[in-house]
């Protein structure tokens, strides 16, 4: 499914010259002043953090990456519509040693703390999540040797939760890779827990790529596991243009129905402004049912969203 962005004729007529003589619409100015306001607030925020730790500037080695403010809408047929808004940055903070970073964010509170791979989110399989199931979170963080993170952060109403990421890479081949990702995580809802994820890419040329994607997710809060798969293909076009299929199912094992939810999912993307505001159509199709005694339904979905990244 390919989708045109534009912007509206009132748009593009309204223009002003900049001081360099340059000239741009009026809503190039919104939203590239809105991307600086953005970035500023962020790295005001994070220079007053690292002052906590030590007297150096933050112009001194801070950074911020990994910026980006999202908005998005869903409706499934089976579920009440849906609207979202998230938010996740990265910083470097020059008063802690080289390896260390402070992360801040708004997200899906059950998944801030499991880890999810973005595939499984519940965003982007088009399931109910709104703004009552966010919450901010914040915490400081540590690499090591660069396959491992380890996280201690608070999450809505100052919960903490640790986390241990472990990721290693493997490359088979110069179309082949292979990816291990390990989570261990504790929190006092789930105490003990883990996120196992693992990938397999293959290059089937220089803009078409597939991958098979599965995670299962543990806790000593609960005897069941939750699990997910994903099939898909995705094509690149250039300049951030691409377009997915993909297969995803998932359940509980030790459900009664162990595959709860399978479906069809197609998703384009591709900038809307310059390159740091990027739009995005999904559109679905799903099976799910939540008991054996129950035939399975079915449930179209399509959504819509924009990201700004700083």
């Amino acid at each position: 499914m390919f989708v045109a962005f534009s912007q509206p004729a009132a748009a593009q007529e309204a223009t002003y010259t900049s001081e360099s003589g340059s000239t741009e619409s009026t809503t190039d100015t919104v939203l590239t002043t809105t991307q600086q306001h953005v970035r500023s607030s962020v790295e005001w925020l994070a220079s007053g953090v690292d002052s906590w730790f030590g007297e150096k500037p933050f112009s001194e080695g801070g950074k911020v990456s990994n910026g980006e403010l999202g908005w998005t809408v869903y409706k499934r047929e089976d579920q009440p519509s849906t609207t979202g808004i998230r938010f996740k940055a990265r910083f470097k903070l020059p008063n802690l040693e080289s390896h260390s970073y402070l992360f801040i964010g708004n997200d899906d509170r059950r998944e801030i703390v499991t880890d999810q791979p973005d595939t499984f989110s519940r965003q982007q399989q088009l399931l109910r999540n709104d703004n009552r199931d966010n919450t901010f979170f914040a915490g400081i963080g540590t690499t090591i040797r660069e396959s491992v993170d380890l996280r201690l952060g608070f999450r809505g109403g100052l919960k903490p939760y640790g986390q241990a990421r472990y990721r290693h890479p493997w490359q088979l081949s110069p179309d082949d890779r292979v990816e291990f990702r390990e989570t261990v995580f504790y929190s006092v809802a789930d105490r003990i827990g883990s996120t196992t994820a693992i990938s397999y890419d293959h290059a089937l040329s220089n803009t078409l790529n597939f991958r098979w994607l599965n995670a299962i997710t543990v806790t000593q809060s609960s005897k069941d596991a939750a699990w997910s798969s994903s099939v898909g293909t995705y094509k690149s076009f250039g300049e951030q243009r691409v377009l997915s299929l993909e297969a995803l199912m998932g359940g509980v094992i030790g459900n009664d129905v162990t595959v709860a939810d399978y479906g069809l999912q197609t998703k384009w993307s591709q900038p809307v402004h310059k390159d740091f505001v990027i739009g995005e159509v999904v559109v679905g199709h799903f099976w799910p049912r939540s008991s054996p005694l129950e035939p399975r339904r079915q449930a179209w979905a399509i959504g819509t969203g924009v990201k700004l990244k700083f």
